[in-house]
């Protein structure tokens, strides 16, 4: 198959990530011609592809395709559609909003045989204005008409893009986002060395969380649960793996609450580091107020680290309280203080949890487990006698 991808940026990000591997997969196990149609990779989360993970991947670098609305989205526009008319791909499969848009409206008017989209995370949100959360739900409801089926990375994403009324139920399939587990289930082998090099010693309990330092990502709610957790746990020390716009102002509210020295921030690092920061933790939690299904999870199970999670999108998808975790309802602090508690001070628990978590989620999150059910799915449009999508612009 000739098989275009089209996203807005690959920036370091799970969407990202999972992307491409999938080109990687299709182009490798499939012999596939497979083309990655991407902008620039803007913004502080740093640059995927400068890596050199893309190998021989054939990308097609839009400077105008970009991730904020602006008066050039037309000319974006016509780049895509023309670097597809080009391509002459048998499926168009988009990811992000900007990308998804301007995607499979290029590609409903080229006719290409099969297009589908993946929903990493929704658009609009509650956080939004109610006029710009309309407006979102507008184009995702628009741009829905102009594709064949829709890749939802959890079950959570399906029910809140129905609920919206962006597409019908049977349009969607759950596919979880791939990964490299191997790297995981090693996360063990450096601890010592990780820990080392962070100033974390034995006698410490590590609590990690892997997030951008940005806004809705919970990053105040669990500096005001350390409070607590400090006083009954002193030994604990708080692993903050990311780098963003709020790292002064969290910096700063550390100080104040006299924290910083249970507080490690590692600034922003490459995905091949993420193993090895997993395995100097003890367990993991998430606190973002909205995700599609954060890829921190399941990577921290299926490298035998327990988690505790606020109850958002598809977080109860893998964090089951009792068996791989603890699940807590968003911005309650005091019951995510209380659970980060237990787990600190029972190591037999979380070494059961964890387990549990690598049991369940390990060939779950296989990236040839995601790659192999999605070009089922593009086999299924293409030989399906369906109708093709709206292609009026």
């Amino acid at each position: 198959m000739r098989i275009a991808h089209v996203i807005t940026r690959m920036i370091v990000g799970g969407a990202q990530e999972n992307t491409l591997l999938n080109c990687l997969d299709l182009l490798h196990d499939y012999n596939d011609e497979v083309l990655l149609v991407t902008g620039p990779a803007l913004g502080p989360e740093g640059d995927l592809l400068s890596q050199g993970r893309a190998g021989e991947l054939p990308i097609a670098l839009l400077p105008r395709l970009r991730r904020a609305i602006h008066p050039r989205d037309w000319a974006a526009y016509r780049d895509v559609k023309a670097t597809l008319k080009s391509f002459q791909p048998d499926v168009v499969h988009t990811h992000s909003a900007k990308g998804g848009l301007l995607g499979r409206a290029a590609a409903a008017s080229l006719n290409v045989p099969a297009i589908v989209h993946s929903v990493h995370g929704a658009p609009f949100h509650p956080f939004q204005p109610a006029s710009a959360r309309e407006f979102f739900r507008h184009c995702e409801a628009w741009a829905g008409r102009r594709c064949h089926r829709l890749i939802s990375v959890a079950d959570a994403m399906t029910d809140l893009m129905v609920d919206a009324k962006v597409a019908p139920r049977d349009k969607f399939t759950t596919i979880y986002s791939g990964m490299e587990v191997e790297p995981f289930l090693q996360a063990e082998k450096r601890r010592a060395e990780t820990r080392e090099k962070f100033g974390l010693g034995d006698g410490h309990v590590v609590i990690g969380k892997i997030a951008r330092l940005f806004h809705l990502k919970g990053h105040e709610d669990l500096i005001k649960a350390a409070v607590d957790v400090v006083q009954r746990v002193p030994n604990v020390r708080f692993l903050r793996v990311g780098d963003g716009v709020l790292q002064a102002e969290l910096r700063a509210k550390i100080e104040d609450l006299s924290l910083e020295q249970h507080f490690v921030f590692t600034g922003l690092v490459p995905p091949s580091e993420v193993p090895n920061l997993i395995g100097a933790m003890d367990l993991l939690v998430h606190t973002s107020y909205r995700e599609g299904l954060a890829r921190a999870l399941p990577q921290a199970l299926i490298a035998g680290r327990p988690v505790v999670s606020y109850d958002v999108d598809g977080a109860r998808e893998v964090t089951i309280t009792g068996e791989t975790g603890v699940l807590v309802p968003p911005r309650e602090t005091a019951v995510l203080a209380a659970a980060l508690i237990e787990l600190a001070l029972d190591e037999r628990l979380r070494e059961q949890y964890g387990q549990r978590g690598r049991e369940l989620f390990t060939d779950q999150f296989r990236h040839q487990t995601m790659t192999r059910r999605i070009r089922e799915l593009y086999l299924e449009v293409l030989n399906s006698q369906s109708q093709p999508p709206t292609r009026e612009i």
